[in-house]
């Protein structure tokens, strides 16, 4: 058995398969993992000693390294052990502490984590010859770095910061149409009896209203924000609230950042995991969810969830855009876990957002 195997099943790996992956020396952290680093399906990936500011985003090819690229394109290092500020419309590359020696049957995928999301802070996982971002191959073995690119605030990040996450997945264990129909009418993946499946679960935006708000618009030339420092910022230094004006509907307007919810409760079933697919530009000049990963457990009643809004992280493209309530926003698909994680998402894992509505990241109070 090479390093790195573990369970030959099918699925994404749960947190006790990851810590599995990592005694066998797949996963090689540069110092030990924090006690709730791994979570039911996926390990937070945390910043290292170094970044770089550089010119542009990029990807390395299949002929090169990120090393390479950084050192040709690199405008200066920033020692992030002290703490640096990452400041907005500008593109870093950051060291992460942990390297992966896969075995060739396994493989990953990343995803900004949902707090990074909710700030507005776009950030994509590269490999050395990558030619797609947060897209690991099977038996990759080499270092991770983080692009990141704070978009609405400035923040704060230090060594150890987590900003992304990653999961690890054996064969194609996503599911079909089928499948998902098969799934909903054993557990409810939505609270809708024949949601649309085309493509993923259909997901719509509620704009009727939240105790009297339809969602969050980011303020531009605020403070900085302290990703490490939960509930030290105030919501309203940061935040305008947009309150329900009765017309279930809102123009986006080009640049901004807003904070929305999903008119569906989402369940994830303990034996599987899912993710908002990426922006469909056949439903509007939008994006909508940077952070895409929902753990098993997910607003699901044996994790305490008894279902659980999707928060949505939007941004309109270069012209306004009307959002109407109930415009389907999002698709989530939904994957077979390889085995039952020990532990589910919101029971005892440090989960943040189970049972969650209209929220805004960990950090505002």
């Amino acid at each position: 058995m090479r390093a790195g195997e573990t369970t030959k099943a099918e699925g994404i790996l749960p947190a006790q398969a990851i810590a599995a992956l990592a005694g066998a020396g797949g996963i090689r952290p540069a110092t030990p993992f924090a006690p709730d680093q791994i979570q039911p399906a996926s390990l937070d990936l945390r910043l290292g000693a170094r970044a770089y500011r550089v010119r542009t985003s990029f990807l390395p090819g299949a002929s090169r390294t990120v090393e390479g690229c950084v050192e040709r394109l690199s405008l200066h290092a920033i020692d992030l052990r002290p703490g640096a500020v990452l400041e907005t419309g500008c593109v870093y590359i950051a060291e992460l502490q942990e390297t992966l020696a896969l075995p060739a049957d396994l493989a990953a995928s990343a995803n900004p984590k949902s707090s990074t999301g909710r700030i507005d802070v776009f950030t994509r996982v590269i490999t050395d010859r990558a030619e797609a971002f947060d897209q690991v191959g099977a038996g990759y073995a080499g270092p991770l770095y983080a692009e990141i690119s704070p978009r609405t605030f400035p923040v704060l990040v230090r060594t150890g910061s987590r900003l992304s996450q990653i999961r690890f997945r054996r064969g194609q264990p996503r599911l079909n149409e089928a499948e998902m129909a098969a799934l909903h009418a054993r557990t409810p993946l939505v609270n809708v009896a024949a949601p649309s499946l085309q493509g993923g679960v259909a997901v719509s935006v509620d704009l009727s209203g939240f105790d009297g708000l339809i969602g969050y618009r980011a303020k531009r030339h605020t403070g900085l924000v302290d990703v490490d420092a939960p509930g030290r910022h105030r919501t309203d230094a940061f935040w305008e609230r947009l309150p329900s004006d009765g017309s279930a509907s809102l123009i986006l307007d080009p640049g901004q950042f807003y904070i929305l919810a999903s008119k569906e409760a989402v369940q994830v079933p303990p034996d599987h995991a899912a993710e908002m697919v990426p922006f469909d530009p056949l439903v509007g000049e939008f994006r909508v969810h940077y952070a895409g990963f929902f753990d098993p457990g997910f607003g699901h009643a044996k994790a305490g969830g008894t279902g659980a809004r999707a928060v949505l992280e939007v941004r309109s493209r270069d012209v306004p855009f009307l959002l109407e309530d109930g415009q389907i926003v999002g698709r989530l698909v939904y994957e077979r876990m390889s085995e039952e994680p020990a532990t589910l998402y919101g029971a005892g894992a440090g989960s943040n957002y189970q049972a969650q509505g209209l929220k805004l990241s960990k950090h505002f109070v």
